[in-house]
Parts: structure tokens; C-alpha cells; sequence
């Protein structure tokens, strides 16, 4: 069981934040982002015969082995993949400001389940190396980049949440171990200039929600004609370029819910909205339900938690 072995050593902050899911026992889904200007480190023990999967989404991050004897530096949209059957890998990272980490830790036996049809074209699963360390770092294709922008960003309510995130890893591994995956499908080359310039687009929209640029203005900004950051947006993300602001100021006025101390017009003015009812509406177009139900309905859970909580019912 992992649960008993993963331990927090670091707590979150006003600048920064760790989120993790046990979606099973031997099953953990870590998101971490670091919002401040300064280096945060991540120390966790690593629960026994596990399979380490990370992957940085922004900037960079520094992983450090043997007691920080040996650093090995993971670059924006790059993953790492790590195994050893013989001993724990304490994940110990230092994240550089402004980067985000996603890291999935999985038991050999719950994975080698998952994938126990495609053994042989998995190097760590096939015949003879199951009891053998392995290590690799992966190109993220743009169907990964999707998928972990998705983990990232996801905010859903709590009853869904663990259902998500399982559905969205279980997508995101079998992108990244189908060996034909990507091939002649999407016209921009992971780690290419291309695909550089419509993720700097999109930090760009991520850091000027509140006013964000025109497709002129942020072509101009990246350097790339408006046909290719249109089509190119769409291939790597899914989604158009407004259409994916939308859907991250959505995420984030639901995570400002969530912390109960702003109205609804308070969070319409923080993700940019001059007219609440423009926000509302919007907000329920993603949602289904407005955000003034969605308060509604998550302080309704939240009492019957912590009824339950005190009655000692789980």
C-alpha cells in the first residue's frame, strides 16, 4: 500500500501549491505548481516498487538523486520515467519559479495489469526486465500535452474529481506507450520551434486572463502568423485559442469558489468579466449549473462532511 509510505514534507503556501489524489492504494496523482519567484523544493518518500512518471509542464525542474550527487535537469513539455525494483526513489525535485510538475507514481503490478497485453512493447514489462531498474525520458506529443494540461487545470467537484484524473492518466499512459502514437497525425514536431511559439502563446493568455491580447497581438507577440497559432492551438490543445481562455478562467473562477470567501461578482471581476451576467452565463455553459448553485451545492457537501466527521460516519 503506497498511502502509508507518502509522506509530505513540505506544506502548501500562499505562492505555490501541492495537490495529491490517491485514486487508489497503490495509485498517487501529485500535481505541483510553484507561483512564487523563488526556487521551491519537493521532498517525498517514494513508496516502495512503484513506477515514477513525471513530467514538467512549464519551465523546469531539477531532479536530484543520491543525496543531490547527481542532478538531471527536465525541461518544459519533457517527462522522466523511473523504476527500480530493488530500492526506494525518494522523489526529490527543486522546482524554478513559474513551472508546474505532474507526477503519477503506480505500483509494477497495478500497471502491469493495465498494459499486460502490450508487455512486450513496453521495455520494463517485457519478458526479463521485470525485475530490472529502468529509466527514460519521453517525448510529451501533443495528444500528452492535452491530457496533462487537463490534469493540471482540473478543478471539478470533489465527487468527480478522483474519477477524472483516473480516466485522464489512464489516457495520458496509453498515449505515451502507443509506439505509433502521433505518427503523420499532427504537422507540428514535439520540441519544435512551432510548437515553442503556441505555448508561449499560452502563457501569455494564462498571464493576461483579465485583458488578454487580440489574435493579432498575440500572433505578433510570438512571432507566428494568425493561421498557424489558430491551427496550431487547436492541434496541441484541443481547443481554439479563446476557446481554451474561456475554459481556464472557468477553472480558475471555480477554484476561487471553492476558497469561499469571494461573491459572485467579486469572481466575475477577477477572471474579467465587466458583466456578471456574461460570466454566468458562461460559467453554466461549462458547468451546467450557475455559480451561485455551484456555492449552493458545495456548502451543502461541505456540512454534511463535517456532520459526518463528528458522528465519526465515513
Amino acid at each position: 500500500m503506497f498511502a502509508s509510505g507518502f509522506v509530505i514534507f513540505e506544506k502548501n503556501n500562499a505562492m505555490s501549491f501541492q495537490d495529491i489524489v490517491f485514486l487508489k492504494d497503490d495509485f498517487i496523482c501529485c500535481r505541483f505548481e510553484n507561483n512564487s519567484a523563488s526556487e521551491k523544493i519537493i521532498k517525498k518518500d517514494s513508496p516502495h516498487n512503484a513506477i515514477q512518471f513525471h513530467f514538467i509542464l512549464k519551465e523546469k525542474g531539477s531532479f536530484l538523486f543520491n543525496g543531490g550527487s547527481y542532478v538531471m535537469e527536465i525541461r518544459e513539455e519533457s517527462g522522466l520515467i523511473l523504476y527500480n525494483p530493488k530500492q526506494n526513489l525518494p522523489i526529490h525535485v527543486r522546482l524554478a519559479p513559474g513551472s508546474s510538475l505532474i507526477s503519477i507514481l503506480i505500483s509494477v503490478n497495478r500497471f502491469h495489469r493495465l498494459f499486460s497485453a502490450e508487455g512486450n512493447s513496453i521495455p520494463f514489462l517485457a519478458e526479463g526486465n521485470i525485475d530490472k531498474k529502468h529509466y527514460s525520458r519521453p517525448r510529451v506529443s501533443p495528444l500528452m500535452s492535452v491530457a496533462l494540461s487537463q490534469i493540471m487545470n482540473s478543478s471539478l467537484h470533489s465527487s468527480v474529481q478522483d474519477l477524472y484524473f483516473k480516466a485522464k492518466i489512464y489516457e495520458l499512459l496509453s498515449f505515451l506507450f502507443n509506439t505509433q502514437s502521433e505518427v503523420g497525425s499532427c504537422p507540428i514536431k514535439a520540441g519544435s520551434e512551432e510548437m515553442r511559439k503556441i505555448q508561449q502563446a499560452k502563457n501569455i493568455l494564462i498571464d493576461n486572463m483579465t485583458t488578454p491580447p487580440t489574435i493579432q497581438e498575440l500572433s505578433g507577440l510570438i512571432g507566428l502568423n494568425t493561421k498557424k497559432l489558430k491551427e496550431g492551438f487547436k492541434q496541441i490543445y484541443g481547443n481554439t485559442v479563446y476557446g481554451f481562455l474561456i475554459n481556464h478562467k472557468m477553472e480558475y473562477a471555480q477554484k476561487l469558489l471553492d476558497k469561499d470567501i469571494y461573491n459572485v461578482n467579486e469572481v466575475s471581476a477577477k477572471v474579467g468579466y465587466s458583466a456578471a451576467s456574461h460570466f454566468i452565463s458562461a460559467f453554466k455553459k461549462k458547468f451546467g449549473i450557475t455559480p451561485k448553485q455551484y456555492l449552493t451545492s458545495s456548502k451543502t457537501i461541505k456540512n454534511e462532511r463535517d456532520i459526518n466527521s463528528k458522528s465519526g460516519v465515513n
